[in-house]
């Protein structure tokens, strides 16, 4: 790698060397993250895969949870439509 020459104020590099150094920064950049975050070393990958699978259980419960909820409310209106024709038609034997 050719040090970089200065014109005009700017660094000036060839194409090819700033894509290799992008590269090498991006690459440093992403395992100093995983570092942060503790997915180094020899079990990351099946840290990870324990990480999304855990995030489709979460999925799984909330979309669980809502369908129940919708259930419970449309049973609700449901035995309340039921009951209020019950009472107008007077199943319920004679009213006072």
């Amino acid at each position: 790698m050719n040090p970089p020459k200065m014109e005009g104020g700017h660094v000036v590099m060839p194409e090819p060397e700033f894509e290799q150094l992008l590269e090498l920064a991006a690459e440093r950049g992403a395992r100093r993250a995983l570092v942060d975050v503790g997915l180094d070393g020899e079990d990351a990958a099946s840290d990870i895969r324990d990480l999304r699978s855990l995030l489709g259980c979460m999925r799984l419960a909330r979309n669980t949870a809502v369908q129940t909820t919708v259930r419970l409310i449309t049973t609700g209106i449901f035995i309340a439509l039921l009951a209020g024709i019950a009472l107008k038609l007077k199943l319920f034997g004679t009213s006072p």
